[in-house]
């Protein structure tokens, strides 16, 4: 747990601080940003340390922790930080009627390469969709899109893309 004492100040519409270069070095950023349980005069929350170019980490100090650490902009508030890992939602359990396909067709690696984020929206998809015949179509669209290896594979009724371009 690191401690440090800032004061809150504003930038644009929102409150922050700086967080000292001497804490945040100790750190270790996931894509940028430093992901952090903290208590401000004794208010528990959960946040996310900003990079700010040429500057120190920002962390934004919302209303609720400004009233939990019974402070207010202008003022010196204490602060204890430590880094937590950030929960990565898992990817559900392959859709029985995808995993079948895929194997079918020989397209499993080709399905296991796209991102977490990827399978996790098509098989949320899967599950939710209401008729044997929407979830066949749609299934026949992601065996197509993998088997001509396109590079901007989308999942039929939500837009998003499976692959990186």
């Amino acid at each position: 747990m690191y401690q440090f004492k800032a004061q809150i100040y504003k930038t644009g519409i929102n409150w922050c601080v700086d967080v000292p270069v001497a804490i945040t070095a100790r750190m270790t950023p996931e894509k940028g940003y430093i992901h952090i349980h903290g208590v401000i005069n004794g208010f528990d929350f959960t946040k996310t340390l900003v990079p700010v170019k040429n500057a120190p980490y920002r962390l934004f100090v919302n209303a609720i922790m400004m009233k939990g650490g019974k402070t207010a902009l202008g003022q010196v508030a204490s602060f204890e930080i430590k880094q937590v890992k950030k929960k990565q939602e898992a990817v559900p359990n392959m859709h029985p009627d995808l995993e079948a396909a895929l194997s079918r067709e020989g397209l499993s690696a080709a399905f296991g390469a796209l991102t977490a984020a990827r399978r996790r929206d098509a098989i949320k998809y899967l599950y939710k969709v209401k008729t044997d015949e929407t979830r066949t179509a749609n299934i026949n669209t992601i065996i197509a899109q993998l088997r001509n290896g396109e590079k901007n594979v989308r999942i039929p009724m939500t837009g998003y893309p499976l692959t990186k371009k």
